[in-house]
């Protein structure tokens, strides 16, 4: 009971939490692939509270896991199994500290969601543009620490580029307050990208500043159905040539994935008379008026249309369609997990080799695992794709999952071979640990453990996620 008194004295007492039943939503990722168990569950208000945590941890050797909004595809904020760990939940930190309208900075506290965040931005006549499907549980701590990028990294840039500052809780219980707002300084080592993408394994987030942009004043939207990915890729430059930095979003999808939506979404259908192999959705944010960005749209479609490129295109004439389209994008994770079990790829290859690198991953899959079903879509704007795998109708999903270390090898071999990264947003956590000793050079092995012990001498903060183990690379 020594370790919950503590906890309790540190937090008050009702924000820890050691009850299996309460416990239980912060030990299971969203995908319900890893459970783990611990201690207690922290729920801090301030970042002195999370550095007193954490400085109680490193005094006595407990492991933290620090947490968001949970909404991880890797197991990242799921603690191991042997129950030492505490769960230090940033949920409670969710304070937009302040907004500076003229410096185009937004300070936030890590436990603010995604749409808070954009929320507190809007309300200043200023834009907070990272976009992703789980925005709205899916947190500003937890976001930084897995870089993630969502749907408007083509004009934007993902989450590191977002970010001017930090404020980070270190191993040791110290505060590092890096919240400055500036585009430049060069006074040494850039210690806030340590800290992006880290994935907690070198500190807590606790607060960030952020960038804001000016409200566009209009935004259209279209939905294409092009033959094939060499065409949408073609369409990309088109639409780079004709939009400028106005195009803000280029989203792919295959017809499988059209179809899951419609299947499990009843709501949601396709918007043309007839199937195609693929669609782009395509987004510009224009600060003219709503008439330019109309006629733009319109005429890149049409354009589209005429040199084969597209075989049809709907565009939105109002916000509820607007939405209508982008359903179709954001349903396709829900769909496929509605589907039954699935095998999932967040990889990144250099945006001219996306089609042959699909082309030739699917013939492979197809000749090693006949009848799966490529569900493919993704950011095609930055060369991020989801290449997921579902089973063939009617398999067993245990027997299918239980091919997972020979799919990820085809998968992550061909991301390899095509000079790409096998993780792009969704971060390493557990799931790719030991995948990535298998494409990471021993320097660069080398240097990460080093900067690991230096920061974190104890490996304390959250144990066994992203490096592979000694003996794995």
């Amino acid at each position: 009971m020594s370790t919950v008194e503590d906890l309790r004295r540190i937090v008050g007492a009702p924000q820890v939490l050691d009850r299996a039943d309460d416990m239980a939503p912060f030990l299971v990722d969203w995908r319900k692939r890893y459970f783990g168990q611990a201690q207690a569950v922290v729920l801090p208000s301030s970042a002195d509270q999370v550095a007193a945590v954490i400085a109680w941890c490193a005094r006595t050797g407990t492991p933290a896991v620090p947490q968001g909004g949970n909404t991880g595809l890797v197991g990242g904020a799921t603690p191991a199994a042997d129950g030492r760990a505490i769960v230090v939940s940033l949920k409670r930190m969710r304070q937009i500290r302040a907004v500076d309208a003229a410096n185009a900075t937004l300070t936030a506290e890590a436990g603010c969601t995604m749409v808070e965040v954009q929320d507190a931005a809007r309300a200043s006549g200023q834009l907070f543009p990272l976009s992703l499907a789980a925005e709205g549980s899916a947190t500003i701590g937890g976001n930084l620490s897995t870089n993630a990028g969502g749907v408007q990294v083509l004009r934007y840039g993902n989450a590191r580029e977002l970010c001017l500052g930090l404020e980070v809780v270190l191993p040791s219980g110290e505060v590092w307050n890096g919240l400055r707002g500036l585009r430049k300084d060069n006074t040494g080592y850039d210690l806030r990208d340590l800290f992006i993408g880290a994935e907690g394994t070198l500190g807590v987030i606790t607060a960030a500043c952020l960038k804001t942009y000016p409200l566009p004043r209009a935004q259209a939207t279209a939905l294409l159905a092009v033959p094939a990915l060499p065409a949408a890729l073609d369409l990309l430059q088109v639409a780079r040539a004709a939009c400028g930095s106005t195009l803000t979003a280029f989203e792919c999808f295959n017809d499988l994935c059209l179809t899951l939506v419609e299947r499990h979404y009843p709501g949601h259908a396709s918007p043309f008379a007839s199937r195609s192999p693929q669609y782009v959705l395509l987004e510009i944010s224009d600060h003219e008026s709503e008439v330019h960005a109309s006629g733009l749209l319109e005429s890149l479609a049409g354009d589209a249309i005429d040199t084969g490129l597209a075989s049809d295109a709907v565009i939105a004439q109002s916000t509820a369609q607007r939405r209508s389209l982008w359903s179709l994008r954001e349903l396709i994770s829900e769909a496929q997990t509605q589907e039954g079990r699935n095998i999932k790829h967040d990889i990144a290859v250099p945006i001219s080799e996306i089609a042959r690198f699909v082309a030739q991953t699917d013939a492979l899959l197809q000749q090693r695992f006949p009848a799966g079903r490529m569900v493919v879509f993704g950011h095609l704007g930055d060369g991020n794709l989801h290449y997921n795998v579902s089973p063939p109708e009617g398999m067993d999903a245990d027997r299918f999952i239980a091919l997972q270390p020979e799919i990820y090898s085809t998968v992550h071999d061909q991301v390899h071979a095509f000079g790409g990264s096998i993780s792009a947003e969704h971060g390493v956590g557990q799931l790719k640990r030991g995948e990535i000793a298998r494409y990471k050079s021993a320097v660069e092995l080398q240097l990460m453990r080093a900067l690991k012990q230096a920061i974190d001498p104890l490996g304390i903060m959250n144990p066994d996620k992203m490096l592979p183990a000694q003996s794995a690379a």
